[in-house]
Formats: structure tokens, C-alpha cells, sequence
């Protein structure tokens, strides 16, 4: 379990200005900035050079380690970038066009790429950071706090619990098939690859009604305890003033 607790709560706890932030104040914030972004128009690429450069100082504040961040955006921007990567070739609604090695480049296309990417790398990044400075008790305290539908905190909770049943169970069942010297390469093995994975959703499930039922026992109610009561202090309020401000500004110019 020592790597899926590795990836799931790596960075979280800390002593830098954002990690003490109260974590309504980071969600508010962190959300802001993603609207504000995604709302402003493509052209204004000095409004998104300076969305960047609110990013960096916040995440210099963290005192985030830049491998670590590179490394979780890394791991969802291509997906972003392999759908958009063809508008340039299929979007001819104005805005000129280029000719690259014999193929037309729709400048509209271009403009579109941009603008796709450029939001996508902004909101995984404030997504990392608040990830990254906020544990997952406080996260959901904050959104429980912010009014946020109790449903769909139930719903990540428990989708976080057993994100870690149905890893141990897959190593489990890993081991075992090294164990008989299985490796599941050929097409022929298909078949039994897939009772193996109906095997572990079965699995899994038996052991997540056994946590729910463990869980109350111990007198779950439906919502997470916190080490300390969330506070609104005056850092908070003037982090979030002093960034809504900022935003506006930016986003009311562009």
C-alpha cells in the first residue's frame, strides 16, 4: 500500500503560507483562477502570461518541489493536446492559414490549439497546487463547508477509501499470478484476464461493504472529522481579497 499511499497523499502536508490557507479560501481561490481563465478570450495571451505567473508565485509560496509538479501535469495535459492537436488541420473558419510541408494550417485552428492548451495547462497546475496543499479530510471539510451537495461529497469520499481497496486487491492478485508464473501476454489468455478482472470487482466489492459496515461501527455519520475546526483568519480573507482583486483586473482589461 506504501505506493498508492505515495501517490495519493504525496506532498500534502506541509508548513508554507498556502498549506496553512483554511481550505475554502484554497478551493475558492484555486476555482476562481480556473474560471477567470478559461473565460478569457484566446487572443489576450499577456492576460494568460499573467494567470502563469500568479501559478508560479503561488506555487513558489508551497514550496512545491517543480519535479513533482511537472510530473502531475505531465500526466493529464497530453490527452488535452491529442484531441486538439488536429483543429489547425480541420478548422478553416477564417483567420488565414500557413503551409507546412505541402499541408494547409488554419490560423483559426492555431489560435484554438493555443487556447485549449494554454487553459488546460492553468487549471492542472491550480488543481495540482491545491491538491498538493490541502489533505483529503480538509478538502472535503471545505466543500461541506462551501454547501457544496452532500451527495457528491459521499461520493468522492468513498471513491478515495476504495481507490486503495481496489489497488492492495490488484497487487494481491498480481502476486499470485507471478507467483504461478502467469503473465497474461498472449491473445489467448484474454479469457482468462477477464475472470481475473471480474474476480477482483467481486472482490473488492465484498471488502468495501466490510470498511463501510468497520466504518459504522466506529460511528460514521456520512461526514469527515478534522484534526482542528476550519477557521477563517485574516490571512485567508486577504489572500482571497487580494486575489479576486487581481483577477478582475485582469480579466475585466483582457
Amino acid at each position: 500500500m506504501s505506493g498508492t499511499h505515495h501517490f495519493l497523499t504525496d506532498e500534502r502536508f506541509g508548513t508554507s503560507p498556502i498549506h496553512r490557507l483554511d481550505p475554502r479560501t484554497k478551493i475558492l481561490g484555486l476555482v476562481g483562477l480556473t474560471v477567470v481563465s478559461v473565460s478569457t478570450p484566446a487572443g489576450a495571451v499577456w492576460a494568460f502570461a499573467l494567470y502563469a505567473g500568479i501559478l508560479l508565485f503561488l506555487l513558489g509560496l508551497s514550496r512545491l518541489p517543480v519535479r513533482f509538479v511537472l510530473r502531475r501535469v505531465a500526466a493529464v495535459l497530453p490527452f488535452v493536446v491529442v484531441v486538439a492537436v488536429f483543429l489547425p488541420f480541420f478548422d478553416r473558419a477564417g483567420g488565414g492559414g500557413y503551409n507546412i510541408g505541402g499541408v494547409r494550417v488554419s490560423g483559426a485552428g492555431l489560435l484554438v490549439l493555443w487556447n485549449v492548451t494554454a487553459k488546460a495547462a492553468l487549471g492542472v497546475t491550480a488543481t495540482t497546487l491545491l491538491a498538493a496543499t490541502t489533505s483529503f479530510p480538509e478538502l472535503i471539510a471545505g466543500l461541506e463547508r462551501l454547501r457544496t451537495p452532500r451527495l457528491f461529497t459521499l461520493i468522492i469520499s468513498f471513491m478515495y477509501r476504495y481507490t486503495f481497496l481496489f489497488v492492495e486487491e490488484f497487487r494481491r492478485m498480481r502476486r499470485a499470478m507471478e507467483a504461478r508464473n502467469f503473465q497474461g501476454r498472449w491473445l489467448w489468455q484474454a479469457a482468462i484476464v477477464g475472470h481475473m478482472v471480474s474476480s477482483l470487482f467481486l472482490r473488492s466489492y465484498q471488502r468495501g461493504e466490510r470498511v463501510y459496515l468497520a466504518m459504522l461501527s466506529r460511528g460514521y455519520d456520512g461526514s469527515m472529522r478534522t484534526a482542528a475546526p476550519l477557521a477563517l483568519r485574516r490571512a485567508d480573507t486577504t489572500f482571497l481579497a487580494v486575489l479576486a482583486a487581481v483577477l478582475l483586473a485582469i480579466r475585466l482589461t483582457a
